[in-house]
């Protein structure tokens, strides 16, 4: 016998051990890790094979000769067809099993059984040695046979439970399989290819497959010495009462059998082979003294009253007469429990022995004890809580010391048992004790299972305060458990054993008193428990709550009983659609029995008479909330039987399916086909996930259900995306249940395709804007109804439709009359993507002659040499550079052509160039810019020989940060693409005309210093000996000069329609005005391909000192997010609102609108004072109206005074050139250097972040009264990546001014920053930097100059923190004030949580105030007493009241960052969301749930968010990465310092979850958490801005 190799794997990883030797390829239903070993070879003699991952519903169908699959038992249901092809086939393919339910079930084999009469052979395992062992039995009768076999298992049971598995050896494995089959093996299926042949081949004796699984599991023996057979019997020789299981369940049974006393007659009998199933086998076996037989079954069967085992066993008795008197029963474990035991065992068997036993049972239903019996003494036997690793890692080492070891991990919890024999696949019943590695898991069951004298082992020196959940408390009181504690060294997992453990215990803790009676909290009905690690929540869920919130109890969907998606295999239409007819029709018959039953009126009583028929009436009205009364009205007179047998039926429900983008194959021949061709009142939800980029899925292999069932005529169909219009799905769905017939909604999910569909928000949102934008989704509905009423039936929601669409429309007259009922919007808008691309192609090369022809009027005598000038750019800086070198060019008679790197549409003419001259920037980690990287691609798949480059001369400059990445190994990053290109256009066979030049922002001036050598060599090599002087660049301050106070040529640009854009100096202008033009960088790739234009809007900001509105206001700004914008609501990190995705076209509506409302956009951006940001809930009442009219003071004060903005965007006729002179008397004609912020704050709530401004006010209040305010100056966010010389800082106190003086220092202090502010360069022009330039004595000396009175010394105060003050707060007299928690200020309707609704409803009569505040959430302000009941009764009815948040989300901030902000370098506001829920399970299992930890993002290092007074903070660096910041003050009082730099998601969990647990343990009373990272060493302190960027400790 062969010594054959020990390791410690799941059931899982046992069978793919032996699958790996027998294939060429394994398909696995989830990713694996590698597990084979790279010194030995299949059976072939080839390298063994690693299981490949692919999507279950595809995997089935690959299989063939040589392959086999570790699939999970969902799949087999939809694979039925491929099941009998394989068969058909003969095949050798082997099918191993998990078999599933839930993640917490024992056992599950419903939808194995459902595949039984395949044709297949089963083989069952028991332990996960024979899942290893069986497996290679049922390869080697796959071979010999020719016949697919199925091997399964238990999905969490076996497939999860690690144990010592001895594996077969490859000698071993040669001698199970002769060569000659192994030869024959791949071409038995060519043998059978004709039908004749086929024919024949059915004619031969099938082969004995019993017999040979026989001679197999013989011949295993004899080598391996471990016996199997296919039917196994255990237990006494005369046995009356006897079990049969197959499983896991079998071999628990077996194990409780021996160790029952011997004279009981009791046996059990394990089914290993199924299929073939063997009456005879079966008979001979049991003793024939056998009187009552259970058939024990991990199977349930909605559409059965016996399970399937139970049938083939009786069907085995009606075969003989010998054995006719015996009883047998059916009962079924598993499924929905977690466990089946010895005790539950010994129930069954007790019940066998009773009187009567009724015939069928469900085992975890019967009463038991948690005895056990079973395990060895000798066993150690504990439970591990939070950490299966290190329970595993335990083990490892209990193998190592030649034990035995058993791991099962279970809800967190890991059972683990060590010892001679722990082969049991039951959960620990008697465990000696409970050791936590995570404090937040519910353990309580793991400590009511503890033996007596057990003990509970924790990582804590004390129970005060001990972060349990309140079940374990209270089960660690009740039990009066004894409780030790355990260093939370890392190095326990060197220890092999429970002694090992025990014996690095240090002392016994004291369990508090109270902690027997703690009580359960009651978790809001929003909160939701976090996912366990990997769960896959069903994508389908944010329509499914839609269709929970929208039509409630009349919600019926009628498919996929117990799925846990629509993409589950028995999600059919088929199904859900005769349920719903079925019920359709009792429906009917019901109305006929009450008209037939109305009629005589002897048997009905008069109330009855009238329910009824006032019932029948509302049934004429077709609206389902009349008839759901009348309904009631019913239900509630009698209890006639009619009327309570039929109750169900007498309420209106809204019918629906809910089905996946799958139901799109074949549709001629699919359930969706029946459903629209039979006209019942169903409504069908069809979710597609399939992103827009996967073009095979998209177009060759999906029909069109909308087109599909639109050509019916009586089909309403809608096509909607909820991350595109939350309001169109909600019409969408409204008006489907409405509509009398069947109804179509095509929902838009996209998922990522590389797994089962998981919840993905940013990447769901870029594919569904890609989507949209392009047409390939478009958002209609098609309403039937309408066209009845003599009105349009189509409805367009978006701005492009598909071809095909189109065509339909054209054929039905439609396209053309949704053009003319809609005259603002252009065919070019709503026509097909294809004929859009076609348009503005044509367009292109009409602008391109224009621009030609301008060339050769303008350049007449231009006979230099040519040139091509090509950049690539995204920030426009490398953009700006190309065009100065070619303005150059043109003036000294060059012929110039300018384009980007991706315009250049053909490489294979650039060798017909003479002269280029590339510009290129640098992003990320060394990539091209966007507008650069296709040009990159084909030019570096060129290879000599492809293009003749010999003639064409080249010159490239870099552009980049040789400090942005300081890391010496990634140096390679600085200028790469510049050096790619260079190097590339050399090896092709160009002639460099210089050497690359590299401009670096490291250097004094920028890449200025690189870019003047490189030109003077450049132009040299040209022969150009006279450039001249450059043209000096016009500076913002000239730019604000030439614009007649702000006018410039804003006004022509806005009635330019042929770009969505402004110029670049128009668009730096309006920003004056309040707005930014923007365009969606989710969208800038895919319309680049289709050679469109970015997709160009704007965003608003409005200025409104403090963040007050009215109602009036509210309703404004939410009526114009609908209207013009994108339909959210922004609350700024300023307390100001901002709209986004406003088109060109609806700017001077929008802002109009704002206006009419009473608010202004003048100065919410620009180098003026911007928003006034005022404390919004000061902690004395009154004090609030006092500092919030000292705030308009100054607004009003220091707000420019330009008409352009009135003639502009107000007045009837439009204004433009120098028609009107204005005047600046503080300003002037440029206005200030940089922007300007002011901040007044009330302690002691530093909400505002007063440190974090140019100007702000620190309230000093006696009684009731502001008297006067600190004054601090020279606050600052801002900085760039790598430049030092750029830096946040926070601001100096200066001094103390009485409140009848502070408008007169702010104008002080701004006109000092106008007159001494740095002008020249913008990084260094903010007011921060003017002081630490000119020292604060001398700038706080001018102020008082300016003032004319000296600052006092400062006032005493103090500030607790910068967070808002969420829920309730009294305010003045009977006022009340309510602050919400609005994730980053975003205000828009999701599918469980609808604000924006929510809000809306609010303001149409609340009586007081909204106030924003500045953490981006919102207050509902002054309400009066006699609302505050209503008012709360409206929070809770939109969840608006939940603040059921972790303190680390409550204090989380991000700024708006992609896909709108052209400086963002990664996510912000879509990704922190994301990163906190990480976060966040480590703040759980520390015990910090409550604790406020500030926390910040920002996409870019401009600050936006105020991220360098965080806590911790996270500022973007490169697409998905971030540099980390820690130590900010919890006060907003000090600047964080860098901690990280350039970490990923994965390197930032691994970097923050262990501080925060060493937070937890170690901190002081009261102490800060950036208190802490400084203290424990993590960064040092930052003092003041200029040592920012000092003293790191990277």
């Amino acid at each position: 016998m062969v010594l054959h190799q020990t390791q410690l794997l799941n059931g899982e990883q046992a069978s793919i051990k032996a699958a790996q030797a027998f294939s060429q390829h394994i398909y696995t239903y989830k990713p694996f890790k590698t597990i084979a070993s790279s010194t030995d070879n299949n059976i072939w003699g080839q390298p063994p094979t690693q299981p490949t991952y692919i999507e279950h519903h595809d995997l089935i169908a690959r299989l063939h000769h040589h392959t086999s699959a570790l699939i999970s038992s969902d799949s087999l249901i939809p694979a039925i067809p491929h099941l009998y092809r394989l068969v058909s086939n003969q095949t050798s393919t082997v099918l191993h099993v998990s078999a599933q339910h839930s993640h917490s079930s024992f056992a599950d084999f419903s939808q194995v059984m459902a595949v039984r009469q395949t044709g297949w052979t089963f083989l069952s395992s028991s332990s996960v040695q024979e899942a290893h062992d069986l497996a290679v039995i049922a390869h080697v009768v796959a071979i010999k046979t020719h016949t697919p076999v199925l091997h399964f298992f238990d999905s969490r049971r076996l497939a999860h439970e690690h144990s010592l598995v001895q594996l077969v050896s490859h000698e071993t494995l040669a001698q199970l399989v002769t060569p000659e089959e192994l030869e024959t093996m791949p071409d038995f299926k060519q043998q059978q290819q004709s039908p004749y042949l086929q024919y024949k081949q059915q004619q031969q004796e099938r082969v004995d497959v019993t017999g040979v699984v026989r001679e197999i599991m013989d011949q295993f023996a004899k080598l391996t010495g471990r016996q199997y057979a296919s039917l196994h019997y255990t237990g006494h020789p005369e046995a009356e009462r006897v079990l049969v299981a197959m499983g896991a369940g079998a071999t628990v049974a077996e194990k409780t059998i021996k160790a029952i006393k011997k004279d009981d007659k009791v046996g059990v009998l394990k089914v290993r082979l199924y299929r073939p199933w063997s009456n005879v086998d079966l008979l001979n076996i049991l003793p024939t003294t056998v009187q009552r037989l259970a058939v024990l079954e991990a199977s349930h069967d909605l559409t059965s009253t016996w399970h399937p085992l139970f049938l083939d066993v009786v069907a085995a008795f009606q075969t003989t007469t010998v054995l006719d008197n015996v009883e047998i029963v059916s009962g079924q474990y598993g499924v929905d429990a977690s466990d089946f035991a010895p005790a539950q065992v010994r129930t069954v068997l007790d019940k066998l022995s009773k009187a009567q036993v009724e015939g069928r049972f469900e085992v975890s239903q019967l009463k038991t004890d948690n005895q056990d019996g079973v395990v060895p003494e000798d066993t150690e036997q504990w439970i591990v809580v939070g950490d299966e690793a290190w329970a595993l890692a335990c083990a490892e080492r209990a193998v190592e010391s030649g034990k035995q070891a058993q791991v099962y991990t279970v809800d967190g919890c890991s059972h683990v048992r060590v010892g001679s024999d722990v082969s049991l696949p039951s959960l620990v019943v008697q465990a000696q004790a409970v050791v936590f590695r995570r404090l937040d898991v519910d353990a309580h069951r793991a400590i009511d299972v503890l033996a007596p004298h057990g003990l509970v082992v924790l990582p804590l020196n004390s129970l005060e305060g001990a972060p349990l959940t309140s079940a374990t408390k209270r089960a660690i009181g009740a039990r009066q458990v004894k409780v030790v504690s355990l260093p939370s060294a890392n190095n326990l997992s060197a220890l092999s054993g429970l002694k090992d453990v025990l014996a690095n215990t240090t002392t016994e803790l004291t369990v508090p008193h109270d902690w027997e009676h703690v009580e359960q909290p009651l978790l809001p009905i929003t909160a939701q428990p976090p996912a366990p690690e990997n769960t896959r929540v069903p994508v389908e869920t944010p329509y499914l709550k839609m269709l929970g919130q929208v039509f409630q109890d009349r919600l019926e969907i009628a498919n996929a009983v117990q799925s846990d998606s629509v993409w589950s295999p028995d999600r059919s239409p088929e199904f859900g659609y005769g349920k719903l007819v079925n019920r359709i029709q009792q429906r009917a018959r019901l109305i006929d029995t009450v008209e037939t039953y109305l009629k005589d009126t002897h048997n009905v009583s008069d109330e009855l008479y009238k329910a009824l028929s006032q019932w029948l009436m509302a049934l004429q009205s077709d609206k389902p909330d009349t008839i759901n009364k009348a309904a009631k009205v019913v239900s509630t007179t009698s209890n006639n039987g009619l009327v309570v047998t039929h109750n169900n039926l007498l309420f209106a429900k809204s019918n629906w399916l809910i089905g996946s983008d799958r139901w799109a194959y074949d549709l001629g021949q699919s359930g969706v086909h029946h459903v629209i061709t039979q006209g019942e009142n169903v409504n069908m939800l069809l979710i597609d996930t399939t992103p827009y980029t996967s073009v095979t899925e998209r177009e060759q292999r999906k029909k069109d259900i909308g087109l599909y069932a639109m050509n019916f005529g009586s089909v309403y169909v809608a096509s909607v995306a909820l991350y595109a219009s939350y309001t169109g799905v909600l019409h969408a769905l409204l008006e489907a249940d409405a509509y009398p017939g069947p109804s179509i909604v095509l929902a838009y999910l996209p998922q990522p395709s590389d797994e089962t569909p998981l919840a993905d928000p940013v990447f769901t949102l870029k594919e569904t804007k890609i989507a949209v934008d392009q047409g390939t989704w478009p958002l209609y509905r098609w309403n039937p109804a309408l066209e009845a009423k003599g009105q349009e039936p189509f409805t367009l929601d978006s701005q492009r439709i598909k071809k095909d669409l189109e065509k339909f429309l054209e054929r039905e007259n439609h396209f053309s009359q949704l053009v003319a009922d809609h005259p603002d919007v252009s065919q070019l808008l709503v026509s097909s993507l294809e004929k859009n691309v076609e348009n503005r192609h044509a367009e292109l090369k009409r602008k391109a002659r224009q621009d030609y022809a301008k060339l050769l009027s303008g350049m007449g005598a231009s006979n230099g040499p040519p040139l091509l000038v090509l950049f690539g750019s995204d920030n426009g800086n490398a953009e700006g550079v190309a065009k100065r070198v070619a303005k150059r060019g043109q003036n000294q008679g060059l012929q110039v052509k300018l384009m980007a790197m991706d315009d250049y549409e053909d490489l294979r003419t650039l060798g017909g160039e003479t002269n280029v001259a590339i510009v290129c920037s640098t992003a990320g980690q060394g990539e091209l810019p966007s507008n650069g990287r296709e040009f990159w691609k084909a030019l570096n798949a060129l290879v000599i020989g492809d293009v003749d480059l010999s003639q064409l001369s080249y010159a490239v400059f870099g552009m980049g940060d040789s400090h942005y990445w300081p890391r010496q190994e990634d140096a390679v990053f600085y200028n790469r693409p510049g050096k790619w290109i260079d190097a590339k256009l050399e090896a092709l066979g160009a002639t460099r005309l210089t050497d690359l030049g590299l401009g670096d922002d490291q250097d004094a001036d920028g890449f200025e210093t690189g870019l003047t050598t490189w030109q003077a060599e450049f132009w040299k090599s040209l022969g150009v000996k006279e450039v001249g002087e450059e043209e000096p660049k016009i500076t913002d301050d000239q730019m604000k000069i030439d614009s007649n106070y702000l006018r410039g040529t804003i006004a022509e640009d806005l009635r330019d329609e042929t770009t969505g854009a402004i110029s670049e100096t128009n668009g730096k202008l309006l920003k004056f005005h309040g707005s930014y033009g923007q365009d969606d960088r989710d969208l800038r790739e895919e319309r680049k391909k289709m050679g469109l234009e970015k997709a160009y809007s704007f965003m608003i900001r409005v200025r409104m000192p403090g963040g007050v509105a009215t109602p009036k206001q509210w309703l404004m700004m939410d009526e114009l997010a609908d209207t013009y914008a994108n339909g959210a609501i922004k609350l700024t990190t300023r307390q100001a609102f901002q709209l986004h995705g406003i088109l060109k076209r609806n700017l001077r509506s929008t802002i109009r609108g704002i206006n009419h409302g009473l608010l202004s956009t003048l100065a919410a951006c620009g180098d003026v004072n911007r928003n006034i940001m005022i404390t919004p809930i000061t902690e004395i009442p009154e004090v609030h109206d006092q500092v919030q009219q000292f705030g308009n003071t100054i607004m009003t004060l220091l707000a420019p005074t330009t008409h352009a903005y009135h003639e502009i965007w107000l007045a009837d006729e439009q204004v433009a050139g120098n028609a009107v002179q204005d005047f600046e008397p503080i300003y002037g004609p440029t206005y200030l250097p940089r922007k300007f912020k002011i901040v007044i704050a009330v302690p002691p709530n530093n909400d505002v972040d007063i440190f974090a401004h140019d100007l702000g006010y620190i309230a000093i209040i006696e009684g009731t009264q502001v008297v006067g305010y600190n004054v601090t100056i020279g606050g600052g966010m801002g900085m760039t990546h790598g430049n030092k010389k750029t830096y946040p800082r926070p601001a100096n106190l200066v001094g103390y001014i009485p409140a009848e003086f502070g408008a007169v220092c702010a104008e002080a202090v701004l006109t000092t920053q106008r007159d001494y502010g740095d002008r020249t360069n913008r990084k260094h022009a903010r007011f921060k930097y003017t002081i630490d330039t000119h020292g604060l004595d001398f700038i706080k000396r001018e102020i008082e100059s300016r003032m004319g009175r000296v600052f006092e010394p400062a006032r005493p105060y103090k500030f607790s923190d910068n967070a808002d003050r969420y829920g309730w707060t009294k305010g003045d007299g009977d006022l009340w004030h309510y602050c919400m928690f609005i994730e980053n200020g975003k205000v828009k309707d999701w599918p469980d949580f609808r604000p924006k609704s929510g809000l809306r409803e609010l303001a149409q009569w609340h009586r007081g105030e909204f106030r924003l505040s500045p953490n981006q959430h919102l207050i509902i302000a002054n309400v009066p007493e006699a609302d505050l009941e209503r008012t709360k009764a409206l929070l809770a009815k939109y969840k608006m009241d939940n603040l059921s948040f972790t303190g680390l989300r409550l204090n989380a901030m991000a700024c708006v960052a992609l896909p709108t902000c052209g400086l963002a370098m990664a996510e912000s506001e879509r990704y922190l969301p994301t990163l906190v829920s990480l976060l966040e399970d480590a703040i759980e299992a520390a015990g910090l749930r409550e604790n406020a930890i500030t926390i910040r993002m920002t996409g870019c290092p401009n600050g936006c968010a105020r991220p360098y007074l965080a806590e911790i903070a996270f500022v973007g660096k490169a697409p998905q990465t971030y540099n980390v910041y820690l130590g900010g003050g919890h006060h907003g009082e000090r600047l964080n310092k860098l901690y990280k730099e350039s970490l990923r998601e994965d390197e930032i969990l691994r970097e923050i979850k262990p501080i925060i647990q060493r937070y937890a343990l170690e901190r002081h009373a009261d102490e800060p958490f950036g208190d802490f990272v400084i203290r424990a060493g993590y960064v040092n302190k930052t003092v003041t801005g200029t040592d920012f960027h000092e003293n790191l400790m990277l």
